[in-house]
């Protein structure tokens, strides 16, 4: 490890040496009324937003004056999003995850502005000039909140993702609150807090502890930093995104003898000026002495930097510094082994279409030998069907974290998927779960659908089926050549197998009438289902090879009907019909 709460410093360093936080700052004193600092504290504004329309991009700047402040952070009452569904129905963003909690003084404050907010965020959810939305103090609670509810509805084909760059503001929510952010990473990285050892606010809501009970966890309702924060001191600023590190060091900056300098407005312009001349601590040429690691070097400089250092004849002090450093050691190292577990669907995708363009051969092979790839699978014959398992493993845990993800993450009512991700997932859906329906029936099980479907099956169709609804369009409504498709009814092959053992309940004659008569029902239902979705071209045209389990299923269902049964697909394979399927005089004939 070669960095010491670094990760944050590429975007930090950017944005500093794009002169964007001076512009920033800038703005949120303009939106101030261009009044000194020294005199806001007459000013008593709850509060002040303003948009500007600069040459390469455009900012909003939200504020609120030292009065409103005050009085709003008197109270650090959390409301969960749960309890905000009827007072903010428009904010999709605070409904996504019921466990998580929001400073309820800033949300009421965001919501006392809904109606302009929502015209600011329609005029800029399409935009494609870049956008910063900043805010100082309880304003940078605003607008981070404000960013957080763009980014639930923008377009991003059409605008880019805003950054939010705020100067000395409270944290906004819970543990709960940060996590449904951070399993969104391209959230994360919009975000980025600048906070000083001289301003006490962003720390109001840290909860109180000192050195020596370093070993208590803190309790899950307190709140969490969020985004990279950027934490500024005498000697150099400190760039970090872990969250619990972030708290620590929070709390630790009132240790580290800035407590007298606290000032209930900050000049952060001033702070912006040094920025370009100051360390963001990453090496260790700054110590005397040697030490075993870079981590623990660098944990050693930043808490100088704040002002916490060992001192001679005091070891109790010295003790807690020594805790300290291993806390923050293991904070820092923790953090770095999760970004190496996360998941990232992105970078997996070329090995997913590798694996599909596999499967895609398989089902040829498979045809070719006359028995389909269902039935190729379900059978095993071949190390070549074995093989398969493996892949279908592979694909199956990919795509289970891929719903598990997107079921955490923020988003709309009944928008969990992206395009991109509807039409992977469901030619995923379509190719992998007859494999786990010839792996359920071959087992001797039975009611797949009811008893045995994965959940992530059942969300990725209810999904499809919700954007189709919400879209107006089908993925299934461009024409295509039924030699080709995948069965669009992920579930057909279950309804295959279903019907088979409705065909042996009839034929067995210790069979009870009751067990008979449904049996009977349930295989004209399935009928009447098969061939509307022949009439729709929407089952492949392997159904009909002469091995396969349906064609099977034909052969004991035709020993069993009576001569006068005359179900339209009765006819349809009596007459061998189904040899043309897919040709335009069958779909005529069909249609007549």
């Amino acid at each position: 490890m070669n960095q010491l709460f670094s990760s944050g410093s590429e975007v930090a360093s950017f944005v500093v040496s794009s002169g964007l936080l001076k512009l920033s700052w800038a703005k949120n004193l303009d939106c101030y009324g261009g009044v000194n600092l020294n005199e806001q504290h007459t000013l008593g504004f709850p509060l002040r937003y303003k948009a500007y329309q600069e040459a390469k991009f455009n900012i909003i700047a939200f504020v609120t004056s030292p009065i409103c402040t005050k009085s709003h952070l008197q109270e650090a009452e959390l409301v969960s999003s749960t309890a905000l569904r009827e007072t903010f129905p428009l904010a999709e963003f605070l409904r996504s995850n019921g466990n998580s909690s929001i400073h309820k003084e800033a949300i009421m404050l965001f919501g006392g502005h809904m109606n302009e907010l929502l015209q600011l965020k329609n005029q800029y959810r399409s935009s494609s000039k870049p956008l910063i939305v900043t805010g100082h103090s309880l304003g940078g609670s605003v607008a981070s909140l404000f960013t957080l509810w763009l980014l639930e509805s923008l377009d991003v084909s059409a605008a880019k993702r805003p950054l939010c760059l705020t100067f000395g503001s409270p944290l906004v929510g819970d543990k709960g609150f940060q996590q449904s952010i951070s399993e969104h990473p391209a959230w994360t990285s919009c975000f980025l807090h600048v906070v000083t050892g001289k301003d006490s606010i962003p720390r109001l809501f840290i909860p109180p502890h000192n050195l020596h009970t370093m070993g208590l966890t803190s309790q899950p309702d307190f709140y969490r930093p969020f985004g990279t924060f950027l934490l500024c001191f005498n000697m150099g600023c400190i760039c970090s995104d872990n969250p619990e590190a972030i708290s620590e060091l929070l709390v630790a900056m009132g240790m580290g003898g800035t407590r007298n300098e606290e000032q209930l407005v900050v000049d952060y312009g001033k702070i912006v000026e040094q920025l370009e001349s100051w360390i963001i601590f990453k090496g260790i040429s700054q110590l005397s002495e040697f030490m075993p690691n870079s981590l623990r070097a660098g944990t050693i400089l930043l808490l100088e930097a704040i002002g916490l250092q060992k001192r001679q004849q005091q070891q109790q002090q010295n003790n807690d510094f020594d805790k300290l450093i291993e806390k923050l050691e293991k904070l820092e190292e923790s953090c770095m082994l999760n970004k190496r577990k996360v998941f990232d669907p992105a970078k997996k995708l070329n090995d997913i279409k590798i694996k599909m363009a596999f499967l895609e051969w398989y089902k040829k092979v498979s045809k070719a030998e006359e028995i389909g790839y269902y039935d190729c699978y379900k059978n095993q014959f071949s190390k070549r069907d074995r093989d398969i398992v493996k892949l279908k493993k592979f694909l199956t845990n990919y795509w289970k974290e891929i719903v598990a993800q997107a079921e955490k993450k923020p988003h709309k009512d009944g928008v969990y998927f992206r395009t991109r991700w509807l039409y992977a997932g469901t030619n995923y859906r379509r190719m992998i779960e007859p494999l786990d329906i010839a792996d359920y029936y071959k087992a001797g099980q039975k009611n797949y659908i009811n008893n045995g479907r994965s959940d992530h099956y059942k969300k990725m169709e209810q999904w499809l089926e919700e954007a189709e609804k919400q879209s107006g369009f089908s993925i299934n409504s461009k024409k295509q050549n039924v030699d080709v498709i995948l069965t669009y009814d992920s579930c057909f092959w279950a309804r295959v197998e279903e019907a088979r053992i409705w065909c042996k309940t009839l034929e067995n004659a210790d069979a009870t009438i009751t067990d008979r008569g449904s049996s009977r029902q349930n295989l004209m239902k399935f009928e009447l289902y098969v061939m509307e979705q022949i009439k729709k071209s929407a089952v492949s045209s392997e159904i009909f090879l002469k091995d396969s389990s349906f064609m099977q299923w034909w052969k004991e269902y035709e020993k069993i009907i009576e001569p006068y049964h005359n179900l339209p697909l009765t006819d349809f394979m009596k007459n061998c019909k189904y040899h043309q399927y897919g040709s335009e005089c069958l779909v005529l004939s069909l249609k007549i």
